[in-house]
């Protein structure tokens, strides 16, 4: 695949032998195929991660789901993805990363069939881990062909394409699970909002086969079993009691499970560091320098408030303001609008502006946020989709400057031979933080709506949670002077 194929300046990138040399125009179209195909992978992934948002109600109805399971459908989501992606990016490197993303769209694609067929709470939740199962060995592959695959300025635009297209994910995920949702396709209600993943799954598998190179960049090592069972368990025993906490009223066991968590935790990183010149499921090394740290901190910041932000929204929307799932699905049209500008202005740049285009886009959403909070604070509870209309494009416009600087200059400086491993915790503080963020619903919104269907505690709750995302907003921002300054070949 060659990097050229973005832009007209020839660029080296290391090649197959059995490929077309760069120069060759069918180069350039296979190049041009295995990007759609690696972005449509990323783009099933946060699809689904918010699709189920705007569907709430409707499948709490059809299937008699309570809190608990309502908040389980999104972290049941993104629990085993943040418990597997460094795993899955690692095996990537070590035996292929083509080979992974195949193998993680198929257990995607199985799993969203039998999401589409469930009839209760429990099979639809389990369906959903299996999914996320799937997106753990999945996703991590996306980042790090990219990385491997393109550099300079097409590098900048194929990252750039990238948070396009995780804007156009976050805000497409809300409307076409409203709109489908709405028309009662079939009458299937809900259902197919999981189903439309099959053709495009297997679409995937199959131009991934004919289309995406292969790439590996060590040789395949045995695998670090340990460090692997080590991460899943600490991950999982922090996550937990998080998310039941509040609902189980904070039992003593409960601190115990998370000081545990921390204890296995400090043990996987004393084992990494024991293992690091063999073959570690974690390379300590990427964290010598700020700009990995940093980035991987701003991304937990940005998956955290999103995780808060979309599901709480659309239960104001739809509870505290009585919109039906399509109106609500309008709303998210209108974040999408400000998304695909900001997302547009950053592949644009190609990396011109450096650190102040993201945080610049972290200021506007700040500032939109705040706007939104004194809105909705001035007691309007029949606030229309044109009232809102500015603090939710800009919202949206803010955010969408964000998400492919962030991964571009992040990654930028990884060695090759860590692209996957680099790949999977990036990724994993992104869905770790959505995991949080959707645990501390319980403690910022349904806390304060004491489960209440009612208009008015649900506009108090949400008010109550565009502060702390504003506050999210201003770590995530001064996490960012981590990044570099401008954009060169110097090491930071």
């Amino acid at each position: 695949m060659s990097s050229s194929a973005l832009g007209n300046e020839p660029e080296h990138t290391t090649q197959p032998s059995n490929h077309p040399a760069p120069s060759d125009p069918r180069m350039a179209l296979a190049a041009r195929i295995a990007l759609l195909v690696l972005l449509t992978a990323e783009l099933m992934d946060i699809l689904d991660q918010s699709v189920v948002l705007t569907a709430l109600p409707s499948i709490q109805e059809s299937t008699g789901a309570g809190p608990a399971a309502l908040q389980w459908l999104t972290t049941g989501y993104s629990l085993p993805i943040a418990i597997g992606l460094i795993t899955g990016g690692r095996l990537g490197d070590l035996y292929g990363r083509r080979r992974l993303l195949l193998i993680g769209t198929v257990v995607f694609t199985t799993a969203s069939l039998l999401c589409g067929l469930a009839t209760g709470p429990g099979v639809l939740i389990g369906s959903r881990a299996l999914q996320g199962a799937g997106v753990a060995l999945m996703i991590p592959q996306v980042l790090a062909t990219l990385h491997v695959t393109f550099e300079g300025r097409n590098r900048s635009k194929a990252f750039g394409l990238y948070g396009a297209v995780l804007s156009i994910a976050n805000v497409l995920g809300p409307v076409l699970g409203g709109l489908v949702t709405e028309a009662d396709l079939l009458g299937l209600s809900w259902r197919p909002i999981f189903l439309i993943n099959v053709p495009v799954g297997l679409a995937v598998i199959l131009l991934g086969r004919g289309f995406i190179p292969e790439s590996t960049e060590k040789k395949a090592d045995r695998p670090d079993l340990t460090g692997m069972a080590l991460s899943a368990l600490a991950i999982m025993m922090i996550i937990f009691p998080l998310g039941e906490g509040h609902l189980l009223h904070w039992p003593l066991w409960i601190f115990a499970l998370l000081a545990a968590g921390l204890l296995t935790l400090i043990a996987f990183l004393r084992h990494q560091r024991r293992k690091q010149n063999n073959a570690p499921l974690l390379p300590l090394s990427l964290f010598q320098g700020r700009r990995f740290s940093g980035g991987a901190a701003a991304q937990l910041m940005h998956g955290l408030l999103c995780g808060l932000f979309f599901m709480t929204w659309t239960l104001y929307l739809q509870r505290g303001l009585g919109m039906s799932p399509l109106d609500a699905a309008r709303a998210f049209v209108l974040l999408s609008i400000g998304e695909l500008a900001g997302a547009a202005i950053a592949a644009k740049s190609a990396g011109r502006f450096a650190r102040r285009l993201p945080q610049a886009g972290a200021l506007i959403a700040i500032a939109a946020m705040a706007g939104y909070g004194l809105q909705i604070a001035a007691g309007q509870a029949n606030l229309t989709l044109l009232g809102m209309t500015a603090p939710v494009v800009l919202i949206g416009f803010g955010l969408g400057m964000v998400s492919g600087p962030l991964a571009d200059m992040t990654l930028a400086k990884v060695p090759h031979d860590n692209a996957g491993a680099a790949s999977g915790l990036f990724n994993t503080a992104f869905h770790l933080g959505v995991a949080l963020g959707t645990t501390l619903t319980a403690l910022v919104f349904f806390a304060t709506t004491g489960g209440s269907p009612d208009a008015g505690p649900n506009r108090d709750a949400f008010t109550t949670v565009l502060w702390w995302v504003a506050g999210l907003l201003s770590l995530m921002w001064a996490l960012m002077f981590c990044l570099p300054k401008r954009i060169d070949n110097q090491a930071d």
